[in-house]
């Protein structure tokens, strides 16, 4: 089955333990993962369920490419990573 991390330092803003999902898309994993803590939801995602413009997400270490739907594929086996987009100089 697949799991979902959050970094640590999502993990100071919102309780975010690493989860086991039986999802098959990212949105399917997501909302698994958020149903151990709804408030990460809002955190994560926007009000249209899309990622926020703060926040990446990756799939065996490969960063996912549709932002809106997250309808990347997910295997049995892969690990997904999210973690807050870092900028400035």
């Amino acid at each position: 089955m697949p799991t979902v991390s959050f970094t640590a330092n999502l993990q100071r803003h919102v309780s975010s333990p690493r989860v086991t999902v039986s999802g098959s898309t990212v949105a399917e994993c997501l909302a698994e993962a958020f149903d151990h803590d709804p408030r990460l939801r809002g955190y994560v995602l926007d009000e249209h369920g899309a990622l926020r413009k703060h926040m990446n997400v990756f799939v065996d270490g490969e960063q996912i490419q549709d932002r809106r739907g997250l309808a990347d594929a997910v295997r049995p086996d892969s690990e997904l990573y999210v973690m807050q987009a870092l900028s400035g100089g």
